[in-house]
């Protein structure tokens, strides 16, 4: 109606809008949900194909270091008894009776050496649940809110038709796009680490292999440390979903256009100031 009082050609794409987001609502598990989803589920798909090769080259060598190991200590008579039976009780049947300190001293160190294993594979197994169940936890946060994102969406599309919350719509498909990325970066995160794991057992399998007295007491060490690594960093996860989608998405390109704008007005201003000055400066002129 503006337009047509100021005689202006009028706007056909404003008058669309609420007719499309209509539309949009009709349809919203089609339309909406479909096609970000089939638009997402490549990088969903691609990062947890990453994730699961990975996974299995950090498996293979794991057992193949504890093979080596097993090997290594059965090949030396001194630590042999430590990690067989068979071998423990052969030595202690080739002691005399006189040799009784002896026995006693291979019982407390086979003893040592099975309590240091048992509370080293404790802890192991420990941080390996809780990165596990830190991992679950993203997940089933990130399905929670998806599906209350889903369940509300028609709604801020809605509200988005009224002036003033215009904004809805764009934030909506910023925080869904936001939370969906969620598990590839979850997923990039575990491939980083189990990277770096997988490139530990190799230079372990490596130092058994060509150092018969290696000591990996400093790599178990090692691997406890990247475990609680990947503990903390997985509750970083939204934060880092956050800076894509603002980095690429609606948030930087308002801002550059409000600062563009700003900036306009204010050489707009000032060049209006100047033409009025020289405008009332000639007409005082003209009047003297």
């Amino acid at each position: 109606w503006q337009s047509l009082a100021r005689a202006e050609p009028i706007d056909v794409f404003p008058l669309l809008r609420p007719f499309v987001i209509g539309f949009c609502i009709m349809f919203f598990p089609t339309v909406v949900l479909g096609t970000i989803n089939s638009v997402m589920s490549p990088i969903v798909q691609g990062t947890a194909g990453m994730l699961e090769g990975q996974t299995l080259d950090m498996q293979k060598y794991r057992e193949e270091k504890d093979r080596l190991e097993y090997e290594q200590m059965m090949r030396d008579p001194s630590t042999a008894y430590l990690v067989d039976d068979a071998e423990f009780d052969r030595q202690i049947d080739e002691l005399g009776v006189t040799e009784v300190g002896t026995a006693a001293g291979m019982y407390i160190e086979r003893g040592m050496y099975k309590m240091k294993k048992a509370i080293s594979n404790f802890f192991r197994e420990l941080l390996e649940m809780l990165f596990q169940a830190a991992s679950l936890t993203i997940d089933t946060i990130r399905t929670f809110f998806l599906i209350v994102l889903a369940i509300l969406g028609p709604i801020s599309f809605a509200l988005s038709v009224w002036d003033g919350f215009q904004n809805t719509l764009v934030q909506w498909i910023c925080r869904y796009i936001q939370t969906y990325l969620w598990l590839p970066v979850a997923d990039l995160f575990s491939t980083i680490l189990a990277k770096i794991q997988v490139l530990m057992l190799q230079n372990d399998i490596s130092e058994l292999t060509n150092n018969p007295n290696a000591d990996l007491d400093g790599s178990n060490t090692c691997y406890i440390v990247f475990m609680i690594i990947g503990i903390i960093g997985y509750f970083t996860i939204p934060t880092v979903a956050g800076w894509i989608i603002q980095a690429g998405g609606m948030g930087s390109y308002g801002r550059s256009i409000n600062s563009t704008a700003m900036t306009g007005g204010r050489i707009g201003g000032s060049i209006a100031g100047g033409v009025a000055g020289n405008i009332v400066g000639r007409a005082g002129k003209l009047l003297k």
